[in-house]
């Protein structure tokens, strides 16, 4: 255990210091509007799909710290489900969003972490479920419709249905993970 947790901090270090965010800088912050549900960075990027209206499966595998696609074609309108695999030994993302939309996320990420919320190889259910109000914080979890966490060994489903074309990315928001190079472009078609 403690290889990986020296692998989780050094992946820390090699970012660009959204994970030093602490004390009265993070109190600072709004929770309350760092998710990528209705009305923010989700909408560029579409929107939940109905698995009903799946047009195609995609099998996404993580590793320590790494995709298996470097880069996914889809067009305007295509729902696909993902299968998402962490075949790695730390706790990894996969985020569906804008440039933007993942530098805000990657904020959200780094208060999570600094909180004990995630670990590196896990999500602290215990801290998930803890009242941040009493420090200034809004509350904080990772239920975001474009993104989902797996922990290792384990895998999750997305269901997605994209918006107008463009491009998008596909990362890991984990403090780090994206910095270090756990991050793929989807270019979507009109």
């Amino acid at each position: 255990m403690n290889r990986i947790n020296h692998m989780f901090r050094a992946t820390l270090l090699a970012g660009f210091g959204l994970f030093a965010l602490t004390g009265t800088a993070m109190a600072q912050m709004d929770h309350a509007h760092h998710g990528h549900g209705a009305g923010n960075e989700a909408a560029p990027a579409g929107q939940p799909g109905k698995a009903s209206a799946t047009t195609r499966t995609v099998q996404i595998e993580m590793a320590d710290i790494s995709y298996n696609l470097e880069k996914l074609d889809v067009k305007a309108g295509e729902t696909i489900r993902f299968i998402v695999v962490n075949k790695g030994e730390l706790l990894h993302e996969f985020s569906i969003a804008t440039a933007a939309g993942h530098a805000e996320h990657q904020k959200k990420m780094a208060m999570m972490v600094d909180h004990g919320m995630l670990t590196a190889t896990g999500i602290n259910k215990d801290m998930a479920k803890m009242d941040h109000s009493a420090m200034g914080m809004g509350h904080m979890d990772h239920d975001d419709p474009n993104s989902i966490l797996v922990e290792p060994g384990k895998q999750g489903e997305l269901v997605w249905t994209f918006a107008q074309g463009g491009t998008l990315e596909f990362a890991c928001n984990i403090p780090g993970h994206y910095e270090a190079g756990m991050v793929g472009k989807i270019s979507v078609a009109k």
